[in-house]
């Protein structure tokens, strides 16, 4: 018998008549795998009346029933009958297509899969798993932020993270016609603290050790670094970025808002040194359609995945060099615009890093020159 047909299966409606007047019929419980009784105790009813009650919801039950109604689920609608794996699987397919199509960058996809995996496993291990879709709920959603949150001992940073993504899951199983609500709600962040920047940004001396690496093993990321140190472009966004982008006579990267992270296109100043180690690697002699990073970090006409770049920034320079792991690749990005704030305005500084507002740049501003206006020192009010 397949799964709907278990859940649709009934015995009749009965009416039993004695010291309780009651109706009773048997249903398949999805939740304990079994059938179960159903009564509904008819005492209450008027006597007089009591005859014909029952012979009314009698009738109305058997249609119900008929129809594929369970007095055990809620739900009204066959989708809430969906087996939870069959529906994850539904919804991994989902995310592969929006990954495919371009809407997903591949570390959001990524990170989708990995929520979407570890509430599978953590599902089947638990002592009595969810079976169909209609069990995910607030309860499923508040043990299972408790199991990543509390006994995984992750931070208040990774238990946000999963609730956003049950969020997600949930507003698409709603989508679907699977859910008729999302089960998050009322479910609130922890919070993330502070608002400044955790990464560790480069000291001065190891970007110097990075630098001569590159510079005599592989200067083509060597270029890549300096486009995230000095143009504050995404791996994302690079690994998308073609030659023609590039416009030497003004010295500027286009950035489309087809690759760009917030949709939006912007022009960022390439510095004159960039320029030099483009020139230095003969970059324009390749056609402006091929990507300025394809296989081996050189130029070529097949899209890589921005796993490239972290890849060898792990595997290689940082292992080579015996750099701390708090070095990431995307650190060279946080440093350059400390760095740059050191020695340009915060707008000019705001609008090279694309950043929406001078708040969103001031995070990265280093404390040693964060100091008192010279200019209010001074000041004096009427009061």
């Amino acid at each position: 018998m397949s799964t709907l047909e278990k859940i649709k299966s009934y015995t009749p409606p009965t009416l039993h008549c004695g010291r309780e007047t009651y109706i009773s019929f048997n249903a398949y419980d999805p939740a304990e795998g079994r059938m179960k009784r159903k009564r509904i105790k008819l005492n209450a009813i008027d006597p007089k009346q009591r005859k014909k009650y029952a012979n009314d919801l009698i009738k109305r039950l058997t249609e119900k029933l008929i129809l594929g109604w369970n007095p055990w689920i809620e739900k009204e609608n066959g989708t809430a009958y969906m087996l939870f794996k069959d529906c994850c699987e539904k919804y991994r397919q989902y995310i592969d297509k929006l990954l495919k199509d371009g809407t997903y960058r591949y570390e959001t996809h990524k990170s989708l899969a990995s929520y979407l995996k570890n509430m599978l496993d953590w599902n089947d291990r638990r002592l009595i798993p969810i079976t169909y879709i209609y069990q995910f709920d607030k309860d499923f959603c508040v043990q299972f932020l408790d199991e990543i949150y509390i006994n995984r001992d992750n931070t208040a940073f990774t238990h946000d993270n999963y609730l956003g993504f049950l969020r997600q899951f949930g507003h698409w199983c709603c989508q679907k016609n699977y859910l008729k609500s999302i089960p998050t709600e009322g479910l609130s962040v922890l919070g993330r603290g502070a608002k400044k920047k955790k990464r560790k940004t480069i000291e001065p001396h190891h970007l110097n050790m990075i630098h001569d690496y590159l510079e005599k093993k592989n200067k083509h990321f060597l270029l890549a670094s300096y486009i995230l140190y000095y143009c504050f472009i995404r791996p994302a966004e690079m690994a998308r970025l073609k030659i023609g982008n590039i416009n030497l006579a003004k010295q500027t990267i286009y950035i489309e808002d087809t690759i760009s992270k917030n949709k939006k296109d912007g022009t960022i100043t390439l510095p004159v040194k960039v320029i030099h180690l483009m020139l230095d690697l003969d970059i324009f002699s390749s056609p402006s359609s091929y990507y300025l990073f394809s296989e081996g970090f050189m130029p070529g006409k097949n899209k890589v995945s921005e796993k490239i770049f972290r890849d060898y920034w792990v595997r290689y320079v940082r292992k080579d060099l015996k750099l701390p792991d708090c070095y990431k690749f995307y650190s060279l990005k946080d440093t350059g615009i400390t760095d740059m704030l050191r020695h340009q305005d915060v707008l000019s500084v705001r609008d090279q890093a694309r950043h929406s507002s001078i708040l969103m740049t001031d995070t990265y501003t280093p404390h040693d020159i964060q100091k008192a206006n010279e200019i209010i020192k001074s000041y004096e009010g009427d009061f």
